[in-house]
């Protein structure tokens, strides 16, 4: 049961706490990543939070009128090479406009955000070559970044 008067970031900063404890002792990672990145594009990038299992986007904001619908997705960094590992599917079935990716370090805190529009994101997940990227929908964080543009830290 949530304390009183206590809002989101007091409960997250519970959440970090409680996931990084829990990887110390089991070494499985808890299944919050994604919800720690969607609060901190949140807060770092001024976006509005769609609600829960909203098909296609997690957050939405205005750009020159025009309501933008943000799919954002977290990948928590370890040591050695940072940027190893993939980015979570992304469903192109769904609607979106955009890709957020936030990196966080081992303390599930935000150290670099970068997104990319759906047009880049389509075109690097069907470009052939890839089983991973072409029936998963899914490509490393590196092959992310190299169509995207760091939008936090600025």
């Amino acid at each position: 049961m949530a304390k009183p008067g206590r809002d989101a970031r007091a409960i997250l900063a519970d959440v970090k706490c409680l996931a990084i404890e829990y990887y110390a002792v089991t070494g499985r990672p808890i299944g919050v990543t994604g919800e720690l990145a969607e609060f901190e594009a949140s807060e770092k990038l001024g976006l509005q939070l769609a609600d829960a299992r909203t098909a296609g986007y997690d957050a939405t904001r205005v750009v020159d009128g025009r309501e933008v619908k943000v799919q954002i997705k977290g990948r928590k960094l370890t040591g050695g090479s940072p940027y190893r590992g993939r980015v979570s599917k992304i469903n192109l079935a769904k609607p979106f406009d955009t890709v957020v990716l936030v990196l966080m370090n081992e303390d599930y805190e935000a150290v670099e955000i970068w997104e990319s529009p759906r047009d880049l994101v389509e075109a690097r997940l069907k470009a052939p070559g890839s089983k991973a990227r072409n029936e998963r929908s899914s490509m490393g964080v590196s092959q992310f970044k190299s169509i995207t543009e760091k939008v936090w830290p600025t």
